[in-house]
């Protein structure tokens, strides 16, 4: 019957699946291979176990590729042989996650069809499937547990919305957290959630999100990207980051404004989707102000007297983040997004700001705004007054992006918690 349901609805997306790709839009990723589960054959050695791990954008995929580096240290610490394979439901997930765990461990999560399911089950041989955050599909779940593979949720999280979504369909939502061996939350508030709709084995490690926001400034990826840009320590970086529209038209008027009074202020805009880079461009090139791509640095350079960077690539932006003494963290003005992770930028020790709408991020916002250690602009002249106020009072401002800092330290942990619980979830060697 989902089949059925499956084919009707793939049926009414088709002709939008094919506009977005005519149009020039973000297209739908891989459509066939997850249509029919049609991943590579992974060839799996005796005696070794495999962790399946899926994650939807790129946040997910990058927090999971940390995740496969530490369970892979942590295995071969015990004696365990283990590989991670990834696998993402979007084009920037998918090419995030190849970057960084190799071409060869990454392919396509299915469509919930049963098809695709079993033939992707076949051929990756999975021992745990590992999801994040909220990844639930009924067929994906049932035909896993069906075959004895555990089935894990981490950084799992669910909103008072999801959860008033999943209660409308409550027989379904019990039969699929039923199938979950554990449930690893990032704050009790989720964990409760989970519980109330049937989840058996949930525990709280905290937001593995801490442990993969980076904050070395002295890095080299940071180093090589700021002298790509011709950044130097006489400038102040404004960097607007995981944007949408309007966001990216406020980071650039907020320049404008304070540019003239400010010659040390430089502006990077890091949009969440690189495909809007011609909708990007229009505004730049309207705004009258020298610009740059990201993409014409390594051949020709930053002027000098070009003072706008324009990122148009995929999967540097925790990079980027090193680069800014001064951060607006996008997704998060409109209401329609719930926000993109802040805890990138705070891990750097910049002055952070968002807008009103971060319900993704509701724990790890509420924990900075208690420090103190980060700002809520609610439009384009909030932004202005913050950057303008960052610019002006630098020791305040360095002051607010050390207590953002010492927010993410005091979170970090999980990652080793998550860890230990999922190898648990392993059969012991004598039985692989």
């Amino acid at each position: 019957m989902l089949d059925l349901l499956y084919l009707l609805l793939l049926s009414i997306a088709l002709p939008w699946v094919l506009w977005r790709r005519c149009a020039g839009r973000r297209p739908v990723a891989a459509p066939w291979q997850r249509f029919t589960g049609s991943v590579p054959t992974m060839p799996k050695a005796a005696g070794r176990f495999r962790i399946w791990l899926h994650g939807v954008s790129v946040g997910e995929a990058a927090l999971l590729a940390s995740l496969a580096t530490t369970l892979e240290r942590l295995a071969a610490a015990n004696g365990t042989d283990i590989d991670c394979v990834l696998s993402s439901s979007t084009t920037t997930g998918l090419e995030v996650a190849r970057v960084r765990v190799g071409d060869d461990r990454v392919f396509p999560c299915p469509l919930d069809f049963s098809w695709a399911v079993r033939r992707v089950l076949r051929r990756v041989q999975p021992d745990l499937l590992v999801l994040g955050e909220l990844e639930l599909w009924p067929q994906l779940l049932a035909l896993t547990a069906a075959r004895g593979i555990p089935i894990a949720v981490v950084n799992a999280r669910m909103s008072e919305r999801s959860a008033r979504g999943y209660r409308r369909i409550a027989p379904l939502a019990r039969r699929m957290l039923g199938r979950l061996s554990v449930v690893i939350a990032r704050s009790e508030e989720d964990a409760e959630r989970f519980r109330s709709l049937g989840a058996r084995d949930v525990v709280v490690a905290g937001s593995l999100k801490y442990d993969g926001a980076r904050g070395d400034r002295g890095s080299a990826e940071v180093a090589r990207l700021a002298s790509l840009a011709g950044i130097t320590h006489d400038d102040t970086v404004f960097l607007a980051g995981s944007t949408q529209a309007p966001e990216e038209a406020f980071a650039i008027e907020t320049y404008r404004t304070l540019a003239p009074s400010h010659p040390q202020l430089r502006l990077v805009i890091v949009p969440r989707h690189v495909e809007r880079a011609d909708e990007i461009t229009m505004l730049l090139n309207a705004s009258g102000l020298a610009w740059q791509r990201r993409s014409q640095l390594a051949a020709d350079g930053m002027s000098a007297s070009t003072r706008i960077l324009f990122v148009d690539a995929t999967g540097e932006l925790a990079a980027w983040w090193g680069t800014a003494a001064i951060a607006f963290v996008g997704g998060s003005l409109d209401g329609k997004r719930g926000g993109q992770n802040m805890l990138e930028p705070a891990a750097y020790g910049a002055a952070v700001s968002f807008g009103p709408h971060t319900r993704n991020f509701r724990t790890e916002v509420a924990g900075l705004l208690a420090a103190d250690a980060a700002r809520v602009v609610q439009s384009q002249d909030d932004l202005t007054t913050f950057v303008r106020w960052a610019l002006e009072h630098p020791d305040e401002r360095d002051a607010m992006g050390q207590r953002a800092a010492a927010v993410i330290a005091s979170g970090r942990g999980a990652t080793e918690t998550t860890c230990q619980r999922l190898l648990g979830l392993l059969p012991p060697p004598a039985a692989a």
